[in-house]
């Protein structure tokens, strides 16, 4: 008999080892290898009949686009690109208690013109039933399947051919096959390559839930991303009450794309103007506040960024940022010593992205810079300006994209002026009725701001 040979595979990564390591050469995560068994591989002869299989011509391929399903929720279609494709693998990903699944019905209820198989490894039936009545809908297209055994699922489907499956989750999935545990890297990754063919082989749409890690994350499905078409995230802190859906990766639209939803008792709520939702609470003539104008996917949002700074208790000053890069917020204080000549050496500083966003594009450097030397001379920012910009190690302001759209948001808000790079001048076309300023060193900004 053949001896069978057992692989360790990091549960972080998937890294595959011949025997147990500590510390993960790929990853360098501590202690996620388990033993797994391969699955037995079934080799076939090579005979004398050759395969009917054959290449076909890219001219004679049929690329009419397929319509797209509409799910009747306008922010989760515009993550999706405008709706869903038939035949796509969308992965869901998001922190425990987030509102992964209660998404994930809404969505179902609204496709009151599909069938929907809700497969569900975690829940109950009856639980699923009592999540449906709190969203205060009727679900006669909703059909539950309580399973985690995927070869009895996929007879279930290939008996109803429902129009949307969803699999919540997938680290609860298993195929009898393979000895590894449910949520291991090896059933993760089966029991999504198995999902893959039959949504191209069928044209149904799949989502697939997964978990997100203390880290921020995803667990299993970290080794699927590459399989999937689309890959969402839904974020959102404890203590607000507002979700962002994020686009990963989508091979039917734009990337980074997000929606906006508030989380109430009977469900989510779509938030159709996230910049006033975003301001709605801000207060004027407070130091340390400017509002920015950020753009997260093809959609311009107004938010509020704060700081604040004070002479610090410690040997070593405090540097604290919620919702924006530590390095690069380093890299501004940096600049505001050397060419500012600003003294922050013995100063704690703190910034805060208002509203529980987050924010990772360069254009907010010139706000998150305003709003600490607003703070540190302890003078308010100018209420009716919005400024963006990218602050360069030079002290120069440096050309963003996406200039119209800002301008026609802050304009829509009412505010009376922005202040922008200088280069960005000759792109706008239209200022709907705003002062536009254009500034080339954070000097003259910073002075355009404070007075």
């Amino acid at each position: 008999m053949s001896k069978v040979v057992t692989k360790y595979v990091c549960q972080s990564c998937g890294y595959v080892s011949p025997r147990w390591v500590g510390k993960c050469p790929n990853c360098s995560e501590w202690n996620t290898f388990v033993e797994e068994a391969p699955a037995p591989v079934k080799v076939a002869r090579r005979s004398g009949v050759q395969s009917k299989l054959e290449p076909v011509s890219i001219e004679d391929i049929d690329a009419d686009d397929t319509p797209r399903i509409k799910t009747d929720i306008a922010e989760f279609d515009r993550v999706l690109g405008g709706g869903l494709v038939p035949g796509s693998l969308i992965l869901l990903g998001g922190d425990p208690g987030i509102g992964k699944s209660t998404l994930m019905m809404q969505m179902a209820l609204e496709l009151k013109d599909q069938v929907v198989l809700y497969v569900t490894g975690e829940e109950s039936a009856r639980q699923i039933k009592l999540r449906a009545e709190r969203l205060k809908a009727a679900g006669k297209n909703i059909l539950i399947l309580a399973e985690t055994n995927l070869d009895l699922i996929i007879d279930v489907i290939e008996r109803g051919e429902p129009g949307l499956i969803i699999v919540d989750s997938i680290q609860t999935m298993y195929r009898p096959g393979l000895e590894s545990a449910p949520g291991s890297v090896s059933q993760v990754r089966e029991s999504t390559a198995l999902l893959l063919r039959l949504a191209k082989t069928r044209g149904i749409p799949i989502f697939v839930v997964g978990h997100v890690t203390k880290e921020g994350v995803i667990a299993g499905p970290r080794v699927i991303e590459h399989m999937v078409d689309t890959v969402l995230q839904f974020e959102g802190e404890a203590h607000y009450s507002y979700r962002v859906l994020r686009a990963l990766k989508n091979r039917f639209g734009s990337t980074n794309e997000i929606g906006i939803f508030e989380m109430h008792d009977t469900g989510l709520r779509e938030v159709q103007n996230p910049s006033e939702v975003f301001l709605s609470q801000r207060h004027y003539g407070a130091s340390g506040s400017t509002v920015v104008a950020s753009i997260e996917g093809t959609r311009p949002i107004l938010v509020e960024v704060q700081a604040l700074v004070t002479s610090t208790n410690y040997g070593m000053p405090q540097r604290n940022s919620t919702g924006f890069d530590f390095r690069r917020l380093a890299l501004l204080l940096a600049v505001l010593e050397k060419r500012v000549g600003l003294n922050l050496g013995q100063q704690d500083v703190f910034v805060n992205i208002a509203g529980g966003i987050k924010i990772d594009e360069p254009a907010v450097d010139l706000g998150i810079a305003s709003s600490i030397v607003s703070s540190l001379r302890d003078i308010p920012v100018d209420s009716t300006s919005v400024a963006v910009g990218e602050i360069g190690l030079g002290g120069e302001i440096r050309t963003i994209g996406y200039i119209e759209k800002r301008v026609q948001e802050a304009a829509k808000l009412g505010f009376k002026r922005i202040i922008v790079p200088s280069n960005n001048l000759k792109s706008v076309k239209s200022n709907g009725g705003i002062e536009i300023v254009g500034v080339d060193r954070i000097e003259k900004a910073i002075e355009a701001l404070l007075g």
